[in-house]
Parts: C-alpha cells; sequence; structure tokens
C-alpha cells in the first residue's frame, strides 16, 4: 500500500522535503511509517514521539494505516 508522509517546519527542513511517498505492507502502522522514516537521511532528528495525525485527526503510533493515508508528522507548537 502507498501513504503519504506530510512533514513540517524542522522535520521538512532536516528530512529535506515536505512529504514523502511511502509503499508499506498492508497492516502497517503509523510507528512503522515512521521507522521507515527514521532510516532516511536526517530522519534520526525526529524526536521519539513524534505528535502524529491521520488523515487530518490525531492518531497514536500503533494507529493503523490504509492505502492512500495522508500521514502528518507534527512537530511542536508555541506562541502565544
Amino acid at each position: 500500500m502507498t501513504v503519504t508522509v506530510l512533514l513540517f517546519a524542522s522535520y521538512a527542513d532536516v528530512l529535506g522535503c515536505e512529504s514523502v511517498e511511502m509503499s508499506l505492507p498492508a497492516g502497517a502502522t503509523a510507528a512503522d511509517a515512521l521507522s521507515r522514516l527514521r532510516a532516511l537521511p536526517g530522519g534520526g532528528a525526529l524526536p521519539p514521539a513524534p505528535l502524529l495525525a491521520v488523515n487530518l485527526e490525531y492518531a497514536r503510533a500503533e494507529s493503523p494505516l490504509q492505502s492512500g493515508d495522508e500521514l502528518a508528522v507534527i512537530p511542536p507548537v508555541a506562541g502565544g
């Protein structure tokens, strides 16, 4: 199956792109996609447990993925 991983701000900077198309086996989870992402150049800069969203809804690492899903890896946000 194919999923799109969306990266923002500092995560996009360290990985050098704003999105990655990723082929994963059926039954893969968000954690599996993160593992694959960490294997890319710059991926080691991702925190151990980043905030995630699947198809615009917050998700956990163990959330299952389906073909065509969008997985967003969301950096910390501060402001006031």
